[in-house]
Formats: C-alpha cells, sequence, structure tokens
C-alpha cells in the first residue's frame, strides 16, 4: 500500500487513518451497549489484515480507555503501527511540564516510548502561552518521544504561527487536524487548506463521513431513530438529511460505477484532494473493512468536479 508523509521530514502512514474516539467512549458512542472490548479488538486486527496501520486517538478519548485498548492491541502484533494521539489544553496546566506529564501518561496507556505523531487537540491554551507549548512539544522531538509535532481545529493564523515557533527550534509543523468532508469544505475558504499547502502541512480530515451522513444509511424517515449523540444534531432530522440528499445521490451514482459504497466514494474524493488524510471511526471488523474500500481505485476528473459541484454550498 502506498504510504503518504506526515508534514515534512516525518513518518509515513497508510493514506486512511482508523479513527478511535468510540473506542471506551461512553457520552456519545454508548460504548458497552451494542459493542465491546472484543469488537474494538477485531476492528483492530482488521485494520492490519487489510494493510491500514494508522491510527489516531486522544487522552481525552474514553478518558483514556481508547489509548489503553490501542496498548493492549498493540502487545498482541508484530507489526509496525504509527500511532496518533492529543494533548488536551486544559485551563490548568499552564506549564510546559503538563505536556510531559501528559504525554508520559497517554504513553504509559499505550504502552509505548514514542508515538509518530503527538497532536495539540484544540488551540485554547488559556493560560499557557502558544510559544510555551510549542517549544515544550519541540523538547519532546528531541527527546526522542514523539517522531512529529501536530495540531487541530487550529485557523491559518494559528497554523502559522505553531510553525513558526516550531521552525525556530528545527522541528517542523506536520499536520493540522480539521473537520473536513463533502458536508464540510470550509478549510477550502477559510484560508487553512491554502496556508497547510504552503507550509507543508498534511491534513487530517476528522469527521470524514460527517458522523454517518455519507454512508447513505440515513433518510428523513429514521431521522426519529437515533439513540447516540446524533440525535441532537440538526443535520440528522428530516430537514437536515431532505437537504443532503442530491449529494448522497450523487455518491451512490458514482459509486454504482466503481462498484464502491457512497462512504467508500466520500473518503476517495477526500484522498484525491492531494495531501489529507481521513480519519474514519470505526468500532467493528465491518466498518474497518468498509472503510479499507476506499483505496486501491481513484474517482476521474470529472468525478471529482461534479462532487465539488453538488457539495458546493458547503464550502
Amino acid at each position: 500500500m502506498k504510504t503518504i508523509t506526515l508534514g515534512q521530514n516525518s513518518s509515513a502512514v497508510t493514506p486512511l487513518c482508523i479513527g478511535t474516539w468510540a473506542w471506551g467512549d461512553k457520552l456519545f458512542w454508548n460504548y458497552g451497549n451494542n459493542y465491546g472490548a472484543d469488537q474494538l479488538q477485531a476492528a483492530f486486527t482488521a485494520a492490519l489484515e487489510v494493510g491500514i496501520t494508522f491510527f489516531d486517538t486522544a487522552e481525552i478519548y474514553g478518558f483514556g480507555l481508547s489509548e489503553e485498548f490501542l496498548g493492549q492491541f498493540l502487545k498482541k502484533t508484530d507489526r509496525q503501527v504509527q500511532i496518533a494521539t492529543k494533548y488536551g489544553p486544559f485551563p490548568w496546566r499552564f506549564l510546559g511540564q503538563s505536556v510531559a506529564d501528559a504525554l508520559t501518561d497517554s504513553l504509559k496507556r499505550l504502552q509505548l516510548e514514542r508515538v509518530a505523531l503527538y497532536q495539540v487537540h484544540w488551540p485554547f491554551t488559556f493560560f499557557m502561552s502558544q510559544e510555551t507549548l510549542m517549544n515544550a512539544l519541540a523538547d519532546e522531538v528531541k527527546r526522542g518521544r514523539i517522531e512529529a509535532v501536530g495540531v487541530s481545529n487550529y485557523s491559518a493564523q494559528q497554523m502559522r504561527e505553531a510553525h513558526q515557533i516550531l521552525a525556530a527550534r528545527g522541528v517542523p509543523l506536520a499536520v493540522n487536524q480539521v473537520r473536513y468532508s463533502l458536508l464540510t469544505r470550509q478549510i477550502e475558504t477559510n484560508g487553512i487548506l491554502k496556508t497547510a499547502r504552503e507550509l507543508g502541512v498534511t491534513i487530517l480530515a476528522y469527521s470524514p463521513l460527517a458522523q454517518g451522513l455519507l454512508t447513505g444509511k440515513y433518510t428523513a424517515d429514521s431521522a426519529n431513530n437515533l439513540k447516540d449523540g446524533r440525535r441532537i444534531d440538526s443535520r440528522f432530522s428530516q430537514e437536515g438529511l431532505q437537504k443532503i440528499e442530491p449529494v448522497i445521490s450523487l455518491l451512490r451514482q458514482l459509486g454504482e460505477k466503481h462498484g464502491r459504497t457512497p462512504a467508500q466514494v466520500a473518503l476517495n474524493w477526500l484522498i484525491a484532494q492531494g495531501n489529507v488524510i481521513p480519519i474514519a471511526g470505526a468500532k467493528t471488523a465491518e466498518q474497518v473493512r468498509q472503510n479499507a474500500g476506499a483505496l486501491g481505485w481513484k474517482l476521474d476528473d470529472d468525478q471529482i468536479r461534479q462532487l465539488e459541484e453538488v457539495s458546493r454550498s458547503y464550502r
């Protein structure tokens, strides 16, 4: 499988990443009700079987459980796996030492000595300046506990500032993890995508299927049957689902031409943007295999154009 380099001179990873927000999360995903540890182990194993070895997690996912699961599963394989996790800049973390301490805890849960990518989960640093934060991350690169530094949810200007501080230490900013899908294309117009390309920063696209909207399995008739956090998302209301029908219809049409599902077409469109890695969440082996169906083929230029046109209002 072809790989993509994170940013400049960083780890080479698979072009699709498995997201593990749902691994242990009970607040949004109802972990423990219709899926548990056995299903997550099977999902991890299925990912390796199809050649996907890049996983994204965070200390806050499942309040540490997501990292713990990954740590347990990693011990059962000899495959080389790249792990990306995240640091939460909470208000009580105002010293650079907080970064080192949080990383230590994450590495302990992951049962690793280093991670491929360590990201700042959001840009609100409260009492810690960006300079203190980025220098603390650069220190960890020098220590060898992280291979690459990333940010998440940073604006174009915030990304540029982080890049500048890190560059002074000889450390490149590798990624910015942001929401990006056919239904959330704002990074194309607010400067984030343009700045990332200018700086050589890779985009990690979270919610690439818009919480499942782009799978095509949600219809206006099913709007009242949701049982997780999506039930309070207006996009999953009858009106919201009716609004996206033109996008779903085109995804189905293109999917039929390629023998792919709407979700696989939507993920392939993101990969086609170049230097963009979708983070596709998965709770089961079947979901992993479905996500993997986005790889190994390409939409043609005209099909990419059609998708861009039908989703233009979401820029």
